[in-house]
């Protein structure tokens, strides 16, 4: 398996940053997201504060910003993380689409508005996970529930669904999709909490209760506390020095990931600085 010097997670203005900055260090770049950038900044109706872009509508300064990229040779692998492991002198990072190795990761995936369900975090990995196509497998002949945010995670059922038994599916989201055999589509649910209760995993919504033997919460994002186990967290923010290291070696963050103010010039800023302290730490690596 390739392992990238860097791997970047989010194509927000602090994920791009960081990849373009690494690159120009001549560092091989993983970068993993959206193509589409991010939502945020494609949706702000003006930005007056980005130094030598004033007045710059969000869904332009998103273009600029991955025509950028693009420009210096950085490539954005669409995939989404699910766990980031450190292995000692090296990360493993599990993805949707397939497993990766880098020898330092930044962490610049945003902040998220959603909370996590009463109990989601209590049975993380006892009957609750955020990807089903890793998990299928464990699946054969039995049922499954997955909350769905997007219509990308169709496709997810549908793989799900050629090994389980049954699938409860709950779309999040404007449903318009055809799923059908044994995939059972329940739109229109409001799940409120999340329990275990002999032996199988349950889905309490405000009119219904679901269960079946694990739950799959497809959000687009994973709580930072859950995306990489023994980080260490200031609140709802990765907890960083002024080198964005995080107290995980070889570990940065950046953005708004790391803290307020939530402002992209901000974001872009630390994604620099992480890109440098990344390189700084590769080159202490080969001295060892």
């Amino acid at each position: 398996m390739e392992r990238f010097d860097i791997a970047v997670i989010g194509t927000g203005p602090a994920g791009l940053e960081a990849a373009i900055t690494a690159k120009v260090r001549n560092k091989s770049v993983l970068l993993l997201g959206s193509k589409g950038s991010s939502d945020k900044v494609e949706k702000a109706h003006s930005i007056q504060n980005y130094l030598g872009l004033p007045n710059i509508p969000g869904d332009k300064m998103a273009q600029t910003f991955l025509d950028h990229a693009a420009s210096m040779g950085v490539e954005i692998t669409e995939d989404k993380v699910n766990a980031v492991y450190s292995m000692g002198s090296y990360f493993a990072l599990q993805c949707h689409g397939g497993d990766y190795e880098a020898s330092s990761v930044i962490v610049a995936a945003g902040m998220s508005a959603m909370k996590p369900f009463p109990g989601e975090m209590e049975n993380l990995g006892r009957g609750v996970s955020y990807c089903a196509t890793c998990d299928a497998a464990l699946y054969k002949g039995k049922t499954a529930i997955i909350l769905a945010y997007s219509a990308a995670d169709e496709e997810e059922a549908e793989f799900l669904a050629e090994r389980a038994e049954k699938v409860f599916y709950l779309p999040q989201y404007e449903y318009a999709g055809n799923l059908g055999g044994n995939i059972e589509v329940h739109d229109g649910i409001k799940a409120t909490s999340i329990e275990m209760a002999d032996g199988q995993a349950v889905l309490n919504a405000e009119s219904d209760t679901f269960k079946a033997d694990g739950i799959f919460i497809l959000r687009e994002q994973i709580a930072p506390s859950q995306l990489v186990p023994g980080l260490t967290m200031d609140g709802n923010h990765i907890k960083v020095d002024r080198s964005m290291a995080t107290n995980i070696k070889g570990l940065f963050a950046c953005g708004d990931i790391t803290g307020t103010p939530y402002q992209y010039i901000k974001a872009a800023g630390e994604g620099n600085v992480a890109a440098l302290s990344a390189v700084s730490y590769l080159n202490e690596l080969k001295k060892n």
